[in-house]
């Protein structure tokens, strides 16, 4: 491959969530869960595109992005595999970080060391993600793989999760020529919750951000946190995350 490779990220949202109604417009801070997310991402140096639904119900994260010049693509609810692929179309990209905008305290740097590992593998069949085996807090998702393998997944995936979630096609090697690379991180902490899905996410990253400033914390200063206040960890803990397919 090129070395000159057109590498942008790619983070979903909607405001139909079924948990939390709309949580990536929710505030704290003074700022809006969304700007928090974009705003940590664009630090990778990357380009960040918002791909979310043609759905009336979504017109303000349009207006959001389209105020904060955020660039913005709108495709289907349901099949975000094919809103995936019209994205990286439109934006005319050849790899893609494909993350979640549930992520508002996602580390840049966890995401731009991952974009180089791809980089430096040199390979447009590779699927790397730092979630195929869970050692960092969810939260810091990523995953990075080709267009070619994006746009072949969006025209031969059929199955219904498979269109749902974007990469099952890929993770799960359903071409049988994919190759898996899981990123792992030593520190620990992947039994924390820094992700927003429900009011008990919210009630702890509101806390962490408006109180501890998480907004200013890396991923290794974020679980530090967590271990020294087992009593801000235990705010979200019994959540159960849902299961691909929910």
């Amino acid at each position: 491959m090129e070395q000159a490779l057109k590498i942008g990220i790619v983070t979903q949202a909607r405001a139909t969530s079924t948990r939390l109604p709309a949580k990536v417009l929710l505030e704290a801070g003074g700022r809006k869960y969304l700007e928090h997310h974009v705003d940590r991402l664009h630090r990778t140096g990357l380009p960040v595109i918002v791909a979310t639904t043609v759905n009336a119900d979504d017109d303000p994260i349009v207006e959001l992005c389209e105020r904060d010049e955020i660039p913005v693509f709108r495709g289907s609810e349901d099949d975000v595999l094919s809103r995936f692929a019209g994205a990286a179309r439109t934006y005319e990209l050849d790899a893609i970080v494909r993350v979640t905008s549930d992520c508002p305290l996602i580390d840049p740097e966890v995401v731009a060391e991952g974009v180089e590992r791809w980089r430096a593998e040199n390979d447009e069949n590779l699927y790397l993600s730092n979630c195929l085996e869970r050692t960092y807090p969810r939260g810091m998702d990523y995953e990075v793989f080709s267009a070619a393998r994006l746009f072949d997944a969006d025209q031969k995936a059929t199955l219904k999760a498979d269109r749902e979630h974007v990469t099952p096609y890929l993770h799960q090697n359903r071409p049988g020529d994919v190759r898996l690379l899981n990123v792992s991180w030593p520190i620990g902490g992947s039994q924390y919750r820094l992700t927003l899905d429900t009011e008990d996410d919210r009630k702890l990253l509101s806390t962490l951000i408006e109180e501890f400033a998480a907004d200013k914390l890396d991923c290794a200063e974020l679980v530090a946190l967590l271990d020294a206040h087992p009593e801000l960890a235990a705010v979200n803990a019994h959540i159960e995350q849902k299961k691909l397919g929910e």
